[in-house]
């Protein structure tokens, strides 16, 4: 079933009945809590209602589809942890579903599922340290990690999705890995409209996310990257083939503790590649004029139980993946 990105629905939102299958998801998952997992989640308000652009009240479940309604934006309060949720036994990320669309990390301090949990007791609670990890990079107004937005070279700026007419969302989990679908209808930035979706995966391996963007027409200046932190230099590698590519930070850039390190990378196709930029806030790859670009981004946390501690087994790790890149043209 693909989301329709032509559907606005008239009640603004639109809540899929069917509960009953990302529960089962969750115990299935919690019946063997150590195996190799993946998971997606999507957890809504209801019950409440919507006062302004704040939604006061009502209690969340677990949807499979959703369509933001009109009133929705940053802290609204109406989609726990403010948007859609991806995790595996190493890490968790979140996308915020909102003008903002950055990519987060939840850093976890442990390998069993913990995103049905995390900020049910509030909104504040998972941006600080706890027996499952926390909520460990700092966004601010920049993509985050991976997220997409489009390179504004007049400005020096990456764009995001302040103007769209209908964002609708659906996330599905499989066997071995899981994912999210996102359509953006109507999203402006400059020259016409266009229509734009997404699709984040995670595998029940390793910590990378697969981004696949498919546009309605063809687009310049479309991007990714990975939020600038003061004093942390990038890095970048190129695969022997030269097919792939990769930036990449390592170093003290977390919201925990002062020792604690964090790495980020992203790795892009050098045939979609037009140029990187570093902007005021953002390491930015950007693609040439495209329909469509897929590309793969990463975390490591310190902290992870078993995980990369080291700067250098951080760069080991990513030189790895180019090899597999640059044979399979995917990990």
């Amino acid at each position: 079933m693909k989301i329709s990105l032509v559907k606005i629905l008239i009640a603004g939102a639109f809540i899929s009945s069917n509960f009953s299958a990302q529960t089962s998801v969750i115990e299935k998952i919690k019946k063997n809590p150590k195996t190799p997992f993946s998971y997606a989640e999507l957890s809504v308000k209801e019950g409440g209602k919507w006062e302004g652009s704040k939604y006061i009240g009502g209690t969340f479940k677990n949807v499979t589809e959703f369509e933001l309604p009109a009133q929705h934006t940053d802290h609204s309060f109406d989609i726990r942890y403010e948007g859609i949720g991806l995790e595996n036994n190493q890490i968790a990320y979140r996308l915020y579903l909102d003008w903002r669309n950055a990519t987060d990390i939840f850093g976890k301090k442990v390998n069993t599922l913990v995103l049905p949990e995390v900020g049910q007791d509030g909104f504040e609670s998972y941006h600080h340290d706890a027996p499952w990890g926390q909520d460990i990079l700092s966004s601010g107004r920049t993509i985050g990690i991976g997220s997409y937005g489009r390179y504004d070279e007049q400005n020096d700026f990456v764009e995001t999705f302040k103007i769209v007419k209908n964002t609708a969302v659906k996330v599905v989990n499989e066997k071995d890995q899981s994912y999210a679908v996102i359509g953006y209808k109507g999203w402006k930035t400059w020259g016409e409209p266009t229509d734009l979706q997404s699709k984040l995966t995670i595998f029940n391996k390793d910590r990378f996310v697969k981004v696949d963007l498919n546009l309605n027409n063809t687009l310049s200046g479309l991007c990714t990257g990975i939020v600038a932190i003061k004093n942390i230099p990038l890095k970048q590698g190129i695969s022997k083939n030269k097919k792939w590519g990769y930036i990449a930070t390592y170093g003290q850039q977390t919201l925990a503790k002062k020792d604690d390190n964090l790495g980020m990378a992203v790795f892009y196709p050098l045939e979609n590649f037009d140029k990187y930029v570093k902007t005021k806030s953002t390491h930015t790859v950007v693609f040439k004029k495209t329909k469509n670009v897929s590309y793969y981004f990463m975390g490591a946390w310190s902290q992870e139980p078993n995980g990369i501690t080291t700067e250098e087994a951080f760069y080991q790790d990513l030189d790895k993946k180019l090899d597999i890149l640059d044979k399979n043209n995917q990990l």
